[in-house]
């Protein structure tokens, strides 16, 4: 008797369970003259905030700054989104002509239910992904190394010029600092220090660039020596005008706590021109380049000139 019972019960569960499924079914049939319209307006709205988000991403760009990439990831599912959900439109019309009994039955069901089911399931992905799309912000400024530490030659004795430098360095009243003497005494080993110096002693510039510049240096290779140490991209940025990259420069070292070394500066080389704003009180900032002429040093405005002498090993 009791297995008479579990029989009739398993039976019921059965046909409950197919009676479910056939409803399912037939669901996606019947309100397929419903959803496909539905999709065609959601894919609508889709493409148009695609469109909306991909133009905040360019003009980031534009500007310099670094898209996140869970926006990128969302615009990439974006285009896969759409190119399957304009197929499904272009198939609408042949499966439309499918339907008959008021769009409740198919002269082909299996063709028209899976068809239902991709409509259906698609308009959810799309309304799930437009709500994901709502970003507060796109982009964030090119992350920089605060300082590329560089080889340095054998030790040589010069702490004192190195400490005499540090201490204008650490001036708040000095924001340019010249570095002259004859060729081959060491100039270029002791800015060599002082930047290394910045990624061992504690201090609050938010990044370090080196640059040579050198007599037959123009002023675009200046600018892309110090746009690979500001994370500018290397192909599309190398091959804007100076003028404008001179701008690009300008706009993100205008906006940080920063530090240059100009090694082997001469007087025909415009710092206006690269893009570098002037270092003053206000910023923090710091100018520090080496040169062969005093005459270079009072040109550039710096503050305080050190004499670099012959150095010992």
């Amino acid at each position: 008797m009791g297995n008479c019972c579990s029989l009739q019960i398993g039976l019921e569960n059965f046909i409950l369970r197919g009676l479910d499924s056939i409803a399912g079914h037939a669901n996606y049939v019947c309100k397929l003259q419903q959803t496909l319209p539905t999709l065609s307006a959601a894919l609508q709205e889709l493409r148009a905030q695609r469109n909306d988000l991909q133009s905040q991403v360019d003009l980031a760009e534009q500007r310099l700054l670094r898209p996140f990439e869970q926006v990128q990831l969302w615009l990439s599912k974006a285009e896969t989104m759409i190119t399957e959900a304009e197929k499904l439109i272009a198939d609408g019309p042949q499966q439309m002509n499918n339907l008959c009994l008021g769009g409740c039955g198919s002269k082909n069901y299996l063709s028209s239910y899976k068809f239902g089911k991709k409509v259906a399931e698609m308009l959810q992905e799309i309304r799930d992904h437009k709500r994901d799309g709502a970003f507060e912000k796109v982009a964030e400024n090119q992350p920089a190394a605060s300082v590329v530490v560089r080889p340095e030659e054998q030790p040589i004795a010069l702490e004192s010029t190195i400490q005499k430098a540090w201490s204008c360095i650490v001036d708040k009243d000095v924001g340019i600092i010249g570095l002259y003497g004859l060729g081959g005494v060491g100039k270029t080993t002791l800015l060599t220090k002082l930047n290394n110096k910045f990624s061992t002693t504690p201090n609050d510039f938010e990044v370090v660039i080196w640059a040579l510049v050198s007599k037959d240096s123009d002023v675009g290779k200046i600018q892309d020596r110090i746009g690979g140490n500001l994370g500018f991209p290397d192909g599309s940025w190398k091959n804007k005008h100076v003028d404008q990259k001179a701008v690009d420069i300008y706009r993100i070292l205008s906006n940080k706590r920063f530090v240059v070394l100009l090694d082997d500066l001469w007087e025909r080389v415009d710092l206006n021109q690269v893009g570098i704003p002037k270092p003053r009180q206000e910023n923090g900032s710091k100018l520090i380049f080496t040169t062969r002429s005093l005459e270079v040093c009072g040109e550039k405005g710096a503050q305080k000139k050190i004499n670099v002498e012959c150095l010992e090993t």
